[in-house]
């Protein structure tokens, strides 16, 4: 099933509606189920509603859609604020913020959609449905026989109120289900432009309400998005199909509908679809790999337009307000939203970068990464100061995508001191190289390099190898850094006391 793309006038009636909300200050709404993770489309569904809201000085609202309690995670709202605080992303009215339209979860607003289901009954858009689960089974088992669309045959639809009074006196469940008409519906999406699908083709009438007395996503979406005041709905594609019964729910109410735009997939680079296997779907994540938020958000950003970005011009890591103030609906590609996770690395590099010009936020940097350094090296003799760790920052951000690599194996050497089992080494040699080198005021990668190809010369010893014989002091490394950059990160008292503590 796909929406049917068409290049006409829309309806005059529905123009005429949508035309109201282009001079209201826009208030949209980022709607969640509590079923685990934020993903990273997830973020990008927040993130775009939220920057929208931000460039016309509207609000973003957050909203539970937790009326399937069976699929609820317990942790999972608490998680998902935690997140979308982290990324930057603030909400004005939500849960446990306030507002002038709560509740702002589903399930407390439970009271609300048992009136407006009664309006739907009332005006004869809905109906009781009595159906077992039984009976739709065997509908839709008939149907795959058949090589038919399983949808619902609305046999319910023409009960007699004679039949429904029996069936409620004698206590037979129901839900409650809307009589969709056979209507072409259209509208115009914000990012694919005009749509017209005929849902009732592969859709028989859907439930609103469940027996269980909890309303289906459809109608608690509409009752709440009208309630609230929204005035987009910006979400992903996969809810495009849903839009047009959602418009014809907004008629039975007699209510203007909200623009809506749907947002295309996210895949991977290669056109797959994003794997839980690759972590490349859960915010957690990337947080918990050393990727940065703001580096995530311009990834995010970078991937499927709605901002300047020229292609071929270099990126940039820019602050939300930039990227508020550059956003625009119609840049927004129609195309899958394609990820190249070496432009994540390239963003999380940048971001490293302006943080280290930062006094306050290199000092946090500092600060994590000692506190990275003790985790990893728990019972070492640590160099972490203050000096040499920014030291090591300012070398290693045209080097290293996130501080998180400077603990692993390659760069240990950086921190502790490397082991010398069974090193075969001319100790006396060792001695005049430290005599000598105590004698150099200037102790850069530059110069170092002379003079160590000086002393090899004047001691009659292959360079090359008294490289090699220095690497392994320095860090007991076979490769890395080149031995005179070492000696840089190192400083001179660090060289020089490794250099003694074998050359002893």
């Amino acid at each position: 099933m796909s929406s049917v793309l068409f290049n006409r006038v829309l309806p005059s009636s529905y123009t005429k509606l949508c035309r109201s909300f282009k001079t209201k200050v826009p208030r949209v709404r980022f709607a969640p189920s509590p079923t685990g993770y934020l993903h990273l489309g997830g973020l990008r569904t927040a993130l775009y509603n939220y920057l929208f809201a931000k460039s016309r000085n509207g609000s973003f609202i957050l909203r539970i859609e937790d009326t399937d309690q069976t699929r609820k995670v317990e942790g999972s709202v608490e998680a998902l604020l935690e997140d979308l605080k982290w990324a930057g992303i603030q909400c004005h009215e939500g849960p446990g913020i306030g507002g002038n339209y709560g509740p702002y979860v589903q399930s407390e607003r439970v009271p609300i959609y048992q009136e407006y289901i009664s309006k739907l009954l009332e005006n004869g858009s809905a109906y009781k449905c009595f159906c077992t689960e039984r009976r739709l089974n065997l509908l839709r088992r008939d149907a795959v026989r058949s090589q038919r669309i399983p949808k619902y045959d609305n046999r319910c639809r023409s009960l007699s109120e004679e039949d429904i009074s029996e069936k409620i006196g004698a206590g037979t469940p129901y839900c409650i289900r809307f009589k969709l008409s056979s209507d072409c519906s259209a509208f115009e999406d914000l990012i694919f432009g005009g749509i017209a699908y005929d849902v009732s083709l592969n859709e028989g009438d859907p439930v609103l309400m469940k027996s269980d007395g909890f309303p289906t996503y459809h109608f608690a979406n509409v009752v709440d998005d009208h309630l609230m005041d929204v005035t987009h709905v910006l979400r992903g594609v996969e809810w495009q199909i849903s839009t047009t019964k959602h418009l014809q729910l907004y008629k039975a109410f007699g209510w203007t509908p909200p623009q809506f735009g749907h947002l295309p997939l996210i895949v991977n680079a290669d056109g797959t679809k994003l794997s839980k296997r690759q972590s490349d779907v859960k915010v957690e994540d990337y947080r918990n790999n050393g990727i940065f938020p703001l580096a995530l958000v311009n990834y995010i950003t970078l991937s499927g337009g709605g901002f300047d970005h020229v292609p071929g011009t270099g990126v940039r890591v820019k602050s939300l307000d930039e990227l508020a103030e550059e956003f625009q609906i119609d840049r927004i590609s129609s195309h899958p939203s394609r990820l190249n996770p070496d432009l994540l690395q390239e963003c999380n590099r940048l971001e490293l970068k302006r943080q280290l010009q930062d006094d306050q936020l290199s000092q946090t940097l500092v600060t994590k990464l000692q506190d990275l350094i003790k985790q990893t090296y728990p019972t070492q003799n640590l160099n972490i100061s203050q000096e040499h760790i920014r030291t090591v920052l300012n070398w290693a951000v045209v080097r290293v995508s996130k501080i998180e690599d400077l603990v692993s194996s390659k760069f240990g050497f950086l921190w502790i001191l490397p082991s010398h089992n069974n090193l075969n080494i001319n100790k006396e040699l060792l001695d005049k190289l430290v005599e000598y080198l105590e004698e150099q005021e200037v102790f850069e990668e530059v110069v170092l390099k002379d003079k160590l190809r000086e002393f090899s010369k004047n001691n009659d010893m292959k360079f090359p190898e008294l490289m090699k014989v220095l690497r392994s002091v320095l860090s007991g490394l076979n490769e890395g850094p080149s031995v005179a950059e070492m000696m840089q990160l190192l400083g001179k008292t660090q060289s020089l006391e490794r250099i003694k503590s074998v050359a002893r």
